[in-house]
């Protein structure tokens, strides 16, 4: 690979030895040259504290830690002509002794040198030479495989096409400016330019295109469609727009011709193929990449679960448990194999999450079987149980977090929708009859009255939130789902 940069023994043209500064100014900075190719050029010297491209004007700053640090870059170019991607360009100190930078609103603000060094969860990205539309969706695609992205903004700069990108940790924005940097999103155009942002957190108020918060998908788009209810899994994912890749059931929907003209996929596709659908956009929730045992290309809605115990088990026990990893459509016990029941949930990821972390699982002493059944639906009749407009299923709001909440069963219960007065010894009560309570918990978080209930066994947790979530205490129908936590 060739490197981009050299140092050619030449004259230097045009340079100016003014005042000494720890900012230098560079000039001729081609389209083609990215932060981290200025960033080579002086690293060598001392501490880079910041680069501020000005696209606009084929120039940049760069500031060294220390003014001695500057003078030894300045120095050294004096007999040295400094040379980018076969670009000759040209240093001088800057006017300015210290850089400051804008933030989300547009004002000034400067930071402190220890503030500069640090990496940010929040990247700022500029788009140069986009032949093809950059959105949201091909973003989400790009960035998703370093780590959980949790909200993205882009807009129009004279710099070009720009964003910012926020990661649930510093780690994964990190991992992903060192991987990502200089990188081609399609062959030979739409080259990424990563630095890290200032800001400490994003403001989303809308979910479409150009702007994303995936930890919040009850964010309204930015134009409502009349007649659209936007109650399906994918509208309370990702908003009116359908699933997170912006894409119909039959594939990619066309952008500015980029089907057409034969573009390639976007960077990072070939590691991430999942027909793109509810699977794919659920996949978003856990990072890009799917939990273990999932492989995301199921399309069978309908489980078939046998060995269960005829006279402790109804439809609505069933709905209780397995609505901990999707949405329940109907539920239907078999007449003639009462131990049998047909499951229908809201898509085959779905389907497939209950499958892996359900199968095996022991209910009143029986181990279930679970299985994809070869019936696509259930069909609505007397004896079939519809829960497709319950209001108790999950996933019809703040759905990508419910995802990343499922897990196969475990001791610890987390109960929820209680009563503000509610105390540990009531809870306990309400679920003691199902095992053994080690220990349980009264806390608050965001203003409302939750607990943790840790118990012997899985399978005692199991019953308990089989038979008593959606249960009535103090008039509140409280809720019960399985928590990862180890302890209370």
């Amino acid at each position: 690979m060739r490197h981009p940069i050299r140092h050619l023994q030449a004259p230097v043209e045009n340079v100016k030895m003014t005042e000494p500064s720890k900012v230098l100014h560079i000039r001729n900075v081609g389209q083609e040259i990215s932060e981290h190719d200025l960033l080579q050029l002086a690293q060598s010297f001392g501490v880079v504290q910041k680069v501020v491209m000005l696209r606009a004007k084929n120039q940049a700053l760069l500031q060294m830690q220390d003014i001695p640090s500057a003078i030894s870059v300045m120095q050294y170019y004096t007999t040295v002509q400094p040379s980018v991607r076969g670009r000759n360009v040209y240093m001088q100190f800057s006017s300015h002794q210290e850089l400051t930078t804008p933030d989300q609103n547009g004002q000034m603000r400067r930071l402190s040198a220890e503030q500069e060094l640090l990496p940010n969860r929040i990247l700022l990205i500029t788009i140069h030479n986009p032949l093809y539309p950059i959105t949201v969706d091909v973003l989400h695609q790009v960035f998703s495989p370093h780590g959980f992205v949790e909200k993205i903004v882009t807009f129009q700069k004279s710099a070009g096409l720009q964003a910012l990108l926020q990661y649930a940790s510093q780690l994964s924005a990190t991992q992903a400016r060192n991987t990502l940097q200089s990188r081609n999103i399609y062959d030979g155009c739409c080259t990424l330019d990563i630095q890290f942002s200032n800001l400490q957190e994003l403001q989303v108020n809308y979910n479409n295109e150009r702007t994303r918060d995936f930890t919040n998908a009850a964010l309204p788009s930015e134009q409502s469609r009349p007649g659209n209810p936007g109650n399906n899994i994918m509208s309370s994912l990702f908003g009116e727009g359908g699933n997170i890749y912006n894409m119909q059931p039959g594939g990619p929907r066309p952008a500015g011709g980029y089907q057409q003209t034969g573009g390639h996929p976007p960077l990072g596709m070939n590691s991430y193929q999942v027909p793109m659908g509810g699977a794919s956009a659920a996949a978003a929730a856990f990072g890009g990449v799917l939990p273990p045992g999932i492989t995301g290309t199921n399309d069978r809605s309908t489980l078939l679960v046998s060995n269960l115990v005829p006279e402790k088990i109804d439809a609505d026990k069933l709905f209780n448990l397995f609505s901990n990893y999707g949405n329940i459509v109907r539920i239907k016990i078999l007449h003639n194999k009462p131990d049998h029941a047909l499951i229908q949930m809201g898509d085959g990821f779905q389907a497939e999450l209950a499958f892996n972390y359900l199968k095996g699982v022991t209910l009143f002493g029986k181990r279930m079987d679970v299985n994809f059944s070869k019936h696509a639906q259930i069909n609505p009749s007397p004896d079939t149980s519809d829960f497709s407009s319950s209001p108790l299923n999950r996933f019809n709001r703040n759905a990508a977090k419910n995802y990343r909440y499922c897990c196969a069963p475990t001791k610890m219960i987390h109960v929820s929708s209680l009563p503000a007065d509610i105390a540990v010894d009531e809870i306990r009560d309400h679920l003691s009859g199902h095992g053994t309570v080690v220990n349980a918990k009264v806390f608050e978080s965001n203003g409302k009255k939750q607990a943790l209930v840790h118990f012997e066994s899985e399978e005692q947790a199991t019953e308990a939130l089989v038979c008593k979530h959606a249960s009535q205490v103090q008039n509140n129908t409280i809720r019960l789902a399985f928590s990862k936590l180890a302890s209370v």
